[in-house]
């Protein structure tokens, strides 16, 4: 182990991993503790483990925190999403899982394609900071955002207000879909949630170091067992990165 990597990504003798709790299909649960329990959870101890060091989880209630906090101090590496406008801070390893993104429409809706739903009149429903969110963000044109703190909320205001779609990622559209009779969800995918281990920028060696611990893990077959494990569905192991670390 190159020292130089353990004094980038635990400084302090101990690896603190940032978490992001509001995805429910990488944190599936609480320990006895209190402590968060998951696909990410695990991808992070293991990650200690290799580094030799401890874990201590620091739990954020949504990814646009995790990523806020890049800088201050507060975690070592960092379990969300990887998107361009995080990576501008942070340097991200390839995805070690996606999840697919599209949208829920309501009964009747003459919305039946995902190009479809870019059109004037048209309002989504998205949770503010969400991975797809900051893609649509940079993608429609059209169509009218309206944001939301949290994903419950997003369907609720999609329902109350009567908006012409709720985007989503699909494991959780389907939760959605049992509530409302005829709603449908659309064919395919407008993006692909990559999820990743990050570190903040300037610490070249322990960038790559995660990069190497990526795709190791899935190689290994150690990202499909945690998945299997914690019985998630809807959730898929990345494919091989054909490139290098992000922003090392």
């Amino acid at each position: 182990m190159n020292p130089a990597v353990v004094e980038q990504l635990a400084p302090a003798g101990v690896l603190r991993a940032g978490i992001n709790l509001s995805n429910f299909l990488l944190v599936t649960g609480r320990g006895a503790a209190g402590e968060p329990v998951g696909v990410a959870p695990d991808m992070a101890a293991e990650a200690a483990r290799r580094l030799g060091v401890p874990l201590q989880l620091v739990p954020f209630q949504g990814p646009a925190e995790v990523a806020d906090a890049v800088g201050q101090g507060l975690w070592d590496i960092a379990l969300i999403g990887a998107e361009p406008q995080r990576a501008e801070r942070i340097a991200f390893a390839p995805a070690y899982v996606e999840i697919r993104s599209t949208y829920l429409v309501p009964a009747g809706s003459p919305i039946g394609t995902l190009s479809a739903v870019d059109r004037p009149g048209v309002r989504i429903a998205a949770k503010r900071g969400a991975a797809y969110t900051l893609w649509l963000e940079r993608n429609i044109r059209q169509a009218e955002m309206v944001l939301t703190d949290t994903i419950d909320q997003s369907f609720e205001v999609f329902v109350r207000d009567r908006l012409q779609a709720l985007a989503g990622l699909h494991p959780r559209l389907l939760q959605d879909l049992e509530q409302l009779p005829g709603a449908r969800i659309l064919d395919g995918q407008f993006s692909s949630v990559q999820q990743s281990i990050g570190t903040a920028r300037g610490r070249p060696e322990g960038a790559a170091w995660l990069h190497g611990f990526v795709e190791d893990a899935k190689a290994c077959g150690l990202v499909a067992k945690l998945i299997e494990r914690h019985g998630v569905k809807g959730l898929s192991v990345a494919p091989a990165a054909t490139n290098g670390a992000v922003g090392a």
